[in-house]
């Protein structure tokens, strides 16, 4: 639960920025390997998905080519593009907050893992309601 936390203020984190609010950690062994959040907006780039970038500084740091000893814990369920990332990386373990009914890849829309080579052990809903009122209130800020 305490690395959900740490996510979730990464989250807080990218909402300051004006970041859709979405944080990401990477643990190993009971050490972080990397942390983000979401920097679409800030590095004019629509693939910094946190996810994303967890999986590309995690591997970079453990300097291999696969994260199947690894969890991922994200405040918000995986889209699409992100779900496939994390097959292809074969990160062994998914915690991920809110459910992400409209866009997201594991538990609704195309739900890659049922179609990858790979798919992680996957806990969703944790801290749901902290991580689902904080995009609620992102973006009803927006609108």
């Amino acid at each position: 639960m305490q690395y959900m936390h740490r996510a979730l203020r990464l989250a807080k984190q990218a909402y300051r920025q004006d970041e859709v609010p979405v944080g990401a950690i990477l643990v190993k062994d009971h050490h972080v390997i990397s942390q983000t959040h979401n920097r679409c907006v800030i590095d004019n780039n629509p693939l910094y998905h946190a996810e994303m970038l967890a999986i590309y500084q995690g591997i970079s740091q453990l300097q291999t080519l696969y994260l199947n000893e690894c969890t991922l814990y994200v405040t918000l369920e995986p889209c699409p593009m992100c779900a496939a990332a994390i097959a292809q990386a074969r990160v062994g373990k998914l915690i991920f907050g809110a459910y992400d009914h409209k866009s997201g890849g594991v538990e609704h829309g195309p739900k890659i893992f049922s179609h990858a080579h790979h798919t992680p052990e996957i806990i969703g809903g944790v801290l749901e309601d902290e991580c689902a009122s904080l995009l609620r209130n992102f973006f009803k800020k927006k609108r």
